[in-house]
């Protein structure tokens, strides 16, 4: 079978994970991208999984750390979506959200052509020390990848 990817560990200061800023992580995650959470015990602390599909078989695992991460730059997880349509759609979900909240982040880009290809793309970042980078991809015909995602 080959490989997947089946989670992310994102670290934060400890005390960080309070009620409040779980439940703002939730509400954020579960209105872009309709992402449900599920606290959980684990090596002996409170966590969050932010549950990317409803088997829990991806998931992003949030957890304190006396050591958390840091990413100062465009550190980011690509979610890959299969038109540019949902992009745009989510990406002006993420503008009206932000109307709202202030602290969302986002970065647009122009489209990206390269080697018969062109990526449509814009980063989003809320709470979490990292960016999401969604996006689509068109392929020229014949350029399309050998091997593509099948959902059961």
């Amino acid at each position: 079978m080959p490989m997947r990817l089946n989670h992310m560990e994102l670290t934060f200061p400890e005390g960080t994970l309070t009620p409040e800023f779980k439940q703002q992580i939730t509400d954020f995650y579960q209105e872009l991208f309709g992402w449900n959470t599920l606290e959980i015990d684990i090596v002996e602390q409170k966590a969050l999984l932010l549950m990317l599909d409803e088997d829990v078989s991806q998931f992003i695992l949030l957890a304190e750390s006396p050591k958390p991460m840091q990413s100062p730059s465009y550190d980011h997880l690509g979610l890959l979506f299969d038109t540019r349509e949902e992009v745009d759609a989510l990406l002006e979900k993420a503008k009206a959200m932000q109307t709202v909240n202030n602290e969302i982040q986002i970065k647009e880009y122009e489209d990206l052509k390269e080697g018969g290809t062109i990526v449509h793309a814009f980063y989003v970042r809320h709470l979490l020390p990292i960016w999401f980078d969604v996006q689509s991809i068109d392929y020229e015909n014949g350029l399309e990848p050998a091997r593509k995602w099948h959902y059961g």
